[in-house]
């Protein structure tokens, strides 16, 4: 069952990379101006891809952006198991923009937000957390097999 198009499934046709779609009487082209020089750069920190700028295609923009997020999050994994912590939250956003010039769609950039809770053994209130929990999980585990 073909919903949403006449001829085509709507979730994988895109008319600007056909040859036979027109735009305006024109033919749609292969990648226009703007796309060709758009570029992508890391604006953060840590060491990851993108560093100094980089083109990507729009077809492949959405990919790249998430697996460049992904590398963040990596990091933050990392960054949290060298100093006893954990990550308590890592979400990602993929920004999506419309080509003014030719109409395509394709990922405008990404950003992840981290939360990463280290222990503090020094705090006293973490010491009297630390003696609740193992006055309530004495006794708890019971090894039945002797």
């Amino acid at each position: 069952m073909n919903i949403g198009g006449i001829g085509y499934n709507s979730a994988y046709y895109n008319p600007y990379t056909n040859p036979d779609k027109t735009i305006n009487g024109q033919s749609a082209p292969n990648e226009c101006e703007t796309c060709k020089n758009r570029k992508y750069q890391d604006g953060s920190n840590e060491s990851v891809s993108f560093k100094s700028a980089a083109h990507i295609s729009p077809e492949a923009s959405a990919a790249r952006v998430r697996a460049h997020e992904g590398e963040h999050v990596a990091n933050a994994y990392a960054k949290a198991s060298e100093k006893n912590g954990k990550v308590i939250s890592a979400s990602v956003t993929v920004f999506t923009e419309r080509c003014p010039e030719c109409g395509r769609t394709y990922s405008s950039g990404g950003l992840t937000k981290t939360i990463i809770k280290y222990p503090n053994e020094s705090n006293p209130y973490q010491q009297n957390q630390k003696s609740l929990d193992a006055a309530k999980y004495i006794g708890s585990n019971i090894d039945c097999v002797a």
